[in-house]
């Protein structure tokens, strides 16, 4: 099922031992386009402070109760590892953190969560938490790790000009990886939002506040339109595909 991050944001998260706090933001990887971290805002009991949750933590959202369960107990969250909030998180964080909860590491595999295609609990991480050539790279590799609320604003830049700007991301909930991304393109079509996958991203110029895509602005505003207040339906995930493969057999 595909669900827009910004829903998601504020939905209250449960430990199995109590409520921990509620959806702040969260961090994808901008090379493969997958979210990969929820960043939670813990309540009192972590006196307010920011912790990371992997979606191997997560169970299944429940929307009629805004809810995210956290299939971890809140001393294994107080004693995992603490980010250095300021700066990006490097790849020896996200090393100590995923050793801390015995899983794979999601860069270490031939699939978009390392040894398994999808996260979670289920999975069994004996002798996969590490490299398999048993070289330790905990050190190497930019994790490419970006927020969803610093990228939300940034502007569309078309081959012809800008076209609007990122509004949200839908992502698919059972492997997490981010399948389009809302943009508002209200300065030009008023009203309208569309939604374009990440294949047609091209580059994201971070200093500008600039996401560059591979298409013209007709080409944007054409696409299928999209209402944020109704969930994607199969009807428009078809013909979304369909005109994506189309502008692809065209460039």
């Amino acid at each position: 099922m595909l669900r827009s991050v910004k829903k998601c944001k504020d939905y209250a998260l449960g430990a199995k031992d109590g409520r921990i706090g509620h959806a702040k933001e969260f961090y994808f990887d901008d090379s493969h386009w997958t979210l990969r971290y929820l960043v939670a805002q813990a309540g009192n009991w972590l006196t307010g402070q920011l912790v990371l949750l992997s979606p191997h933590a997560l169970g299944k959202i429940d929307d009629a109760e805004k809810t995210i369960p956290v299939n971890l107990t809140r001393e294994q969250i107080e004693n995992s590892p603490a980010p250095e909030t300021e700066r990006p998180l490097s790849r020896q964080f996200e090393a100590d953190y995923f050793r801390y909860f015995g899983w794979p590491y999601y860069w270490v595999g031939p699939y978009l969560w390392g040894p398994s295609p999808y996260p979670g609990p289920s999975l069994d991480p004996g002798g996969l938490t590490g490299p398999r050539t048993g070289r330790d790279i905990r050190y190497k590799g930019d994790p490419h790790l970006r927020s969803t609320d610093e990228v939300s604003g940034y502007h569309i830049a078309a081959h012809d000009g800008e076209i609007g700007h990122v509004e949200d991301y839908l992502f698919d909930d059972s492997d997490w990886s981010i399948h389009y991304v809302t943009v508002n393109t209200h300065n030009w079509w008023p009203g309208k939002r569309v939604l374009i996958p990440p294949s047609w991203i091209g580059d994201i110029k971070w200093e500008e506040r600039l996401v560059m895509v591979d298409a013209d602005r007709e080409d944007i505003l054409n696409a299928p339109a999209y209402n944020r207040d109704q969930p994607v339906s199969e009807e428009l995930e078809r013909r979304l595909k369909e005109y994506f493969a189309v502008e692809l057999r065209k460039a």
